[in-house]
């Protein structure tokens, strides 16, 4: 069954298929060592910004797909927050992942067209009660609507999930901010920040995204943390591994460079682990940008 569509909130679909179980790499290992499984309450979660899909060389999805598969089986998400993926992109994804995973998400301009902020989950372990979208402009239940003047149309992608290990629940809100206008990254960080307060405040959330911005280093990471809402799960972590520059545009790797990839979580949440994945497979990276991922405790 082909992975699911969601226009706006309701009737959701599990993507079923059969995949192929592959050995552990051991680059980044203890990564997926630490990774939980079974009852273990930790969750694991990702932001990943998929590079868009394009049939153009190098860097084809066709020449991305099998490093994607194989990072994937490795990290074994629960959660995985995605950017720039296209419908037909995403399809092969949940393929590679197997029919323990599906995903939400629409297109941003609708339907099935453009890019989504798709969600990833682990059907074993989450369900997802509520979900809807929003756009960042000032009609952002105007699906399509671009009012900052922004590059492109941005959005965000919202879950509340109720974990079956821990019985508890949880939000996941997932995005990707405008990559020329500091303007509209900053009126998107003031929008989704008051949608934040607006959730209940007794649950967990977990906020996935690439900001365009570094961290600590931008007026949007400040309006993002600002008044203790969330909490950079980078600095927080309890171990960490080596910091790259989250995109690299498949050239060299830049130690200690900027982080535009984030988790954030409520202050809250405990981070026992985070990780910027540097896998590629044969030399050949999954996308222009390194996942995170970090272990949590909500």
């Amino acid at each position: 069954m082909p992975a699911p569509v969601f226009s706006r909130r309701h009737g959701m679909r599990a993507a079923a298929a059969t995949a192929l179980a592959l050995p552990l790499v051991t680059q980044a290992q203890d990564a997926a060592a630490d990774a939980p499984s079974g009852d273990d309450p930790r969750l694991t979660a990702m932001t990943f910004n998929l590079r868009y899909a394009s049939d153009s060389e190098p860097n084809s999805w066709a020449q991305r797909r099998p490093a994607m598969r194989e990072l994937l089986r490795r990290a074994r998400p629960q959660l995985l927050g995605t950017q720039e993926g296209l419908y037909g992109q995403l399809r092969d994804i949940a393929h590679d992942l197997g029919p323990r995973y599906t995903w939400l998400g629409t297109g941003r301009a609708g339907g099935s067209r453009d890019e989504f902020m798709a969600v990833f989950y682990d059907i074993d372990r989450l369900e997802p009660l509520e979900y809807d979208h929003f756009w960042l402009s000032d009609t952002p239940y105007v699906i399509g609507s671009n009012t900052w003047g922004g590059a492109v149309v941005r959005m965000v992608t919202w879950v509340r999930f109720l974990d079956r290990a821990t019985d508890g629940q949880f939000y996941a809100l997932n995005t990707h901010l405008d990559h020329r206008s500091q303007h509209a990254r900053e009126r998107a960080a003031a929008l989704i920040t008051e949608r934040l307060h607006g959730l209940d405040k007794a649950l967990p959330r977990i906020v996935t995204g690439d900001f365009n911005v570094a961290a600590h280093g931008n007026p949007v990471y400040d309006a993002m943390l600002d008044g203790g809402v969330l909490v950079d799960t980078w600095d927080t972590a309890e171990r960490r591994g080596k910091q790259y520059a989250t995109f690299h545009g498949y050239g060299p790797l830049v130690p200690d460079g900027d982080r535009i990839d984030w988790i954030l979580t409520s202050p809250g949440v405990r981070t026992r682990h985070a990780v910027i994945d540097t896998y590629s497979l044969d030399g050949q990276f999954p996308s222009d940008h390194l996942p995170v991922r970090v272990v949590l405790e909500l």
